[in-house]
Formats: structure tokens, sequence, C-alpha cells
């Protein structure tokens, strides 16, 4: 059964491995072999991965606008990329446990297993980013000390959330906790959704 250690590896595999370049328009180059569970987690980190740096550069104060756009549009994309893969990994956990039947009284669990795992993946970011503040030459004892107190708490929260989905995926397996998967639905990206798009074409 997939531990949250091997998730936290194949995250943090993919950070390194876009750090080469640091470079959100560097393509993607897989290790895992295609249509494996590892190269769709690696996949939903690199998308996190390059979001994240987007969100970074879309913040320049001095941004031309019609790149700010750009980015924004690119960011758009990227968020539905990024509910797509949840929603991928979903799919493989209700293929996993679709055998499993839940005890009498068993107890919903309000967050699916790709959702946690979603998060599990941001965090890796965190703790990657703020560790790196904490390396800083060129900033102040203050911000240096602040840094590492909340890096300290992102690696406490890592395992935290280790333990968290470790005992989703045995309380699942055992028939004690289940899930229910409800798509995301998203409504702004839909031209027959979004009132701002469907008002164009009349």
């Amino acid at each position: 059964m997939l531990s949250a250690n091997a998730c936290y590896s194949v995250f943090q595999k993919s950070i390194d491995d876009y750090h080469l370049t640091d470079n959100v328009d560097t393509p993607i180059n897989n290790p895992y072999p295609a249509g494996s569970f590892e190269a769709l987690l690696y996949l939903k980190n690199w998308i996190d991965t390059v979001q994240w740096h987007l969100e970074d550069i879309i913040r320049l104060p001095n941004i031309d606008p019609a790149e700010g756009i750009l980015i924004k549009r690119r960011i758009d994309k990227s968020n539905q990329d990024r509910t797509d893969k949840v929603e991928q990994l979903d799919d493989y956990f209700l293929e996993q446990f679709k055998n499993v039947v839940p005890k009498p009284g068993t107890r919903i669990n309000s967050e699916t297993p790709a959702w946690l795992m979603d998060r599990m993946s941001i965090l890796m970011l965190k703790i990657y980013h703020m560790k790196e503040q904490t390396q800083r030459k060129d900033a102040s004892d203050d911000h240096l000390e602040k840094c590492q107190l909340k890096l300290a708490v992102l690696l406490e929260q890592r395992e935290d959330m280790k333990f968290a989905f470790d005992e989703l995926m045995e309380d699942i397996r055992n028939g004690e906790r289940r899930f229910k998967v409800y798509r995301q639905m998203k409504m702004y990206n839909d031209a027959s959704l979004n009132p701002m798009l469907y008002n164009q074409k009349k």
C-alpha cells in the first residue's frame, strides 16, 4: 500500500528536478514509467511547482500588464490542470478500494486521499522555499531566525500529514473510514457556465 513517505519522495524529486533550471518554461522530463501512479504524482507536483513560481512572477510590482494577463491565464489553466490531476488520483484510490466493504456506521472522511495528497505536495514546496529563506546571505538575522521557526512548524506539519495519510489509508482499507469523490465542477473555465463568457455569444 502506498505510503506518505513514498509520496513525499516523488514530490521532492519533482521539486529538485525543477530547480535544476528554476525556469517556468522548462519542459517536464518525467522519470517514472508512463501510466504509473508515481508518474502521475510527479506530474501533479510539477504543475504545483511551476504555478508556485508563476505566482511569484505575477506579483512583480513593475510587471508589464500584458504579460501579467498572460501569466494570469496560465495560472488559471494550471489550476484546472491541478484539479484534473487530483481527480485522476482519486480515480486511482476508488479503483484500489473498490472491493472494500465499509463496516456498519463507518465514518465518512470529508477529504479524499487525493486532496490530502494535494496538500502534501504544496507543503513540500513550502518546506523547500522556506529552507531557502533560512540560507539567504543577504537577509537579516531577524529574518533568518523567523524563517527558521516557520520551517520548524512546516517540518512538524509534514510529520503530522504523514501520519494522517497513512492512518487514512489503513482505515479505508480496513473498512473503518470511507470517502466519496465529488468532482470540483469548476465554473469559471467553462464557457457554458461562466456568464462573462456565454453572454458574449448573444
